[in-house]
């Protein structure tokens, strides 16, 4: 049912990363309770996608209204769960209000196509939905994510089991409550909370025709190897980056500077497009660090209910721990710039926002996605060179090049491998009416734009013979 957390006597239990302060305990669905998920999404699919597109709109917008009424507790809820700066986190909802009510415009779109090419015969390819589908979301953007997925695959005539994060799950369970004020009917959108073993009962059950999974790559890799093994369900997967960013020496250095340091540093870090590798034309490179040193030490670390915070704390201590480990390879490599420390007086979850030079292309810290606030800086002497060490890497997800040269920028563009590239611009920086994914390991399907509703969709041709002769 909208709005209920599945249970089966096993309870997560949740501190405030940036306190330790006891937040929730929050039941895990089992094996049992997928199933009854399934049954439900099952019996409601079918009156749903019956129900006309301009209807299902409807309750999109309300869904999207509703969001947008209950912002501030919805911000409460991602910021104790994760730690991320409440400024931060009413972005984020915003932006998942405003995509439900993008997505709401496009049901009434989601047409076919015919065809007259034969002349005794009318052809034509009509969509319908794949019928119960899922979709498992991640920790560090629990609302908006969460919207992305509701929106385009009910919008479709889906129904709907959403598996909250196991860092994050209050802001889901919420959302849950507001499908069933929005009218969505029960059964149309299941909210269930979980780890790795909930994900794997979702990706491998046989009557889930579709899934849609944002997470790390390792984790990705599971998701579609579970529903190869299954019922070779369609897969949809926006995962890990280690998004390059480049500066020519003709660039404006302080928007590039300003840039890369809030690409690193938004959210802890802890964005799948974070700017983490920085390539800095040789010539500017001295004046560039001291810049983004400067900028790096002057951002504001404490506590994410202070409006004047910029960096919270790591999502867990898992996270934290994880970082430093990075911290310590890349100290072998390298040398430290800024930051390479915890921030130990501020929490235990706290990480200073850090800058490596001198460190190899090869070393675990520019090669592996370390998802904090780490920032590794290169120095090079000629386009090709930027571009080749850019591209040397298994991800690509996002990529950035700030120069002022139109016909440099927009090569470098092109070249650049990633599914989106920034001109003058960085992460998190987007827009929810063009396709985002990744380009190799970052990836296969888009979420957003047009054509994110239609994903949600299978295609069917249907030949009409009006002629009276045999064929």
């Amino acid at each position: 049912m909208p709005g209920q957390i599945l249970l089966n006597g096993r309870l997560m239990v949740y501190q405030n990363p940036a306190t330790g302060a006891h937040v929730a305990d929050v039941p895990i669905a089992t094996s049992e309770d997928v199933e009854e998920a399934v049954e439900a999404a099952r019996k409601a699919q079918p009156a749903w996608a019956a129900t006309p597109a301009y209807l299902r709109a409807r309750v999109l917008r309300k869904f999207a209204d509703l969001i947008y009424e209950n912002r501030a507790h919805l911000q409460e809820l991602d910021s104790v769960c994760m730690g991320k700066p409440v400024t931060q986190v009413a972005e984020d909802i915003e932006e998942g209000r405003n995509i439900l009510n993008y997505f709401s415009g496009l049901v009434e779109l989601a047409s076919g196509q015919t065809s007259l090419n034969a002349p005794d015969h009318l052809n034509m390819m009509v969509r319908q939905p794949f019928g119960v589908v899922a979709a498992i979301v991640p920790w560090n953007f629990p609302t908006m994510l969460a919207c992305h997925e509701i929106g385009p695959s009910t919008g479709a005539g889906n129904a709907l089991i959403l598996k909250t994060s196991e860092k994050s799950p209050l802001s889901g369970i919420f959302l849950g409550q507001l499908t069933a004020e929005a009218g969505f009917p029960p059964g149309v959108v299941n909210i269930i909370s979980g780890a790795g073993e909930t994900g794997s009962l979702l990706s491998s059950h046989m009557k889930i025709r579709k899934i849609s999974f944002t997470g790390s790559t390792q984790a990705g890799r599971a998701v579609m190897q579970a529903a190869a093994k299954s019922n070779l369900k369609d897969v949809a997967l926006e995962l890990g980056g280690k998004s390059p960013l480049l500066v020519f020496a003709d660039a404006n250095l302080a928007q590039a500077a300003s840039s890369a340091i809030k690409s690193i540093t938004t959210n802890a870090g802890q964005i799948c497009t974070a700017s983490s590798r920085l390539y800095v034309e040789k010539s500017i490179a001295s004046e560039f660090k001291k810049t983004l040193a400067a900028g790096f030490k002057a951002l504001v670390q404490g506590d994410p209910s202070d409006p004047k915070t910029f960096l919270g704390p790591q999502a867990d201590s898992r996270q934290a721990q994880n970082i430093l480990r990075y911290f310590e390879i890349a100290k072998k490599d390298g040398q430290v710039l800024v930051g390479g420390e915890a921030a130990s007086e501020l929490g235990k979850n706290f990480i200073r926002p850090t800058i490596f030079s001198d460190i190899p292309d090869s070393s675990k810290a520019n090669v592996e996605e370390i998802f904090g606030p780490v920032l590794v800086l290169h120095e090079f002497e000629s386009e090709t060179e930027a571009v080749q060490r850019a591209n040397d890497t298994e991800y690509g997800l996002y990529a950035s090049v700030f120069t002022k040269d139109v016909n440099k920028a927009m090569r470098v563009a092109r070249a650049l491998e990633a599914g989106s590239v920034g001109v003058n611009t960085a992460s998190p920086y987007g827009a929810y009416e063009l396709p985002f994914g990744g380009f190799k390991a970052s990836g296969i399907g888009r979420q957003k734009g047009s054509s994110a509703l239609t994903a949600w969709t299978q295609e069917k041709s249907i030949f009409v013979n009006h002629s009276d002769e045999q064929e």
